[in-house]
């Protein structure tokens, strides 16, 4: 029972990161929170990225003071 589990939740992220690379997040130089957020959540969305989900996230972080 455990492999099976096991084995969809490996299938789902796999779709998942599918997804991502459909949507060329991997690619470019530029990393924030909100570039490594989207693609987070898209693996996560797994399988519900074809259905529609097209998962987005936005953070601000602070500056520093100077």
């Amino acid at each position: 029972m455990r492999v099976i589990i096991s084995l969809v939740f490996l299938v789902w992220f796999a779709i998942g990161a599918g997804a991502a690379a459909q949507r060329h997040y991997f690619s470019g130089s530029v990393t924030n929170c909100a570039k490594a957020g989207t693609i987070s959540v898209t693996i996560l969305a797994g399988a519900l990225n074809y259905t529609g989900v097209n998962p987005k996230i936005s953070c601000h972080v602070p500056q520093p003071s100077k």
